[in-house]
């Protein structure tokens, strides 16, 4: 489905972003892309959906092709009707607008009114709570529903290539696991899934094969199993992760112990 074969992205005249990077995304897969701030994670993402040129890049060498047709030069309007959409990172949703609005863009290209209600019904499936919140304006949701926004508005273009950045970013461990299991059901039902990620635990469980950036450069690629299993891999990004996860689960058993105490002690009193 996508194909991307020794891309090179620079920003400006100088600063070289991605060297010579390679990858494959089957129609049935999800590809998790690793990697530290800085690595060109996010870059990569760009060049896929043409939004490079909004940032100040520009391929410089390489292809990026979808189903077999060139994407280089195409705007990402066209890319999407193609049926590639990102799910940029931050949790980019229209504050001011209701959820309802927020939908409503989303599906706003698809020319068929068919196509727009079966996007819905698939977006209130997955996301109960934003049918639940339809009428709130999403500048007061919390910040996984935000993100469960987020998907949902890109899911409404009914997209067969789906771009995720950093999902997972500044959520709650619970949170974190919720989205993953989204992405593990958008994935079942038929939609290819490219997974930019800090939180290798849960990209791996996730995903069924991943690529390591570093510096721009694809340092490991392979199974998710094997990646995994990788020295390298365990080293710099799950055994962190697993110790700041413990920490944060340590520190959320404390606070619950306090505050039984306290309302236990108000009780004696």
């Amino acid at each position: 489905m996508l194909s991307v074969h020794d891309l090179q992205v620079r920003y400006g005249r100088s600063v070289a972003a991605l060297h010579g990077v390679d990858l494959d995304v089957s129609p049935d897969g999800v590809l998790a892309v690793l990697g530290s701030n800085g690595a060109g994670k996010s870059t990569l993402l760009r060049a896929i959906s043409g939004t490079l040129r909004m940032h100040r890049g520009s391929i410089a060498g390489g292809e990026v092709r979808y189903e077999d047709k060139p994407l280089n030069q195409l705007d990402p309007a066209r890319i999407v009707r193609l049926g590639v959409v990102g799910v940029p990172e931050g949790r980019q949703v229209f504050a001011r607008m209701t959820v309802e609005e927020n939908l409503r863009a989303g599906g706003i290209g698809s020319r068929s009114p068919e196509g727009r209600a079966a996007a819905r019904r698939r977006v209130d499936e997955l996301f109960p709570v934003l049918a639940e919140r339809a009428k709130q304006r999403a500048g007061l949701l919390s910040g996984g529903e935000q993100q469960m926004l987020a998907i949902g508005r890109a899911l409404m273009s009914g997209p067969r290539l789906l771009l995720l950045d950093e999902p997972s970013l500044g959520l709650a461990p619970k949170v974190v696991e919720q989205i993953g299991g989204v992405v593990r059901e958008i994935h079942a039902q038929g939609t290819a899934v490219v997974l930019v990620e800090q939180n290798a635990v849960m990209a791996l469980r996730v995903a069924e094969h991943a690529i390591v950036l570093e510096v721009g450069k694809v340092a490991l690629a392979g199974t998710t199993a094997e990646l995994a299993a990788s020295e390298d891999v365990q080293r710099l990004y799950l055994g962190g992760h697993a110790e700041s996860q413990a920490t944060a689960e340590a520190e959320a058993e404390t606070a619950r112990t306090r505050s039984i105490g306290r309302r236990l002690s108000r009780w004696a009193g």
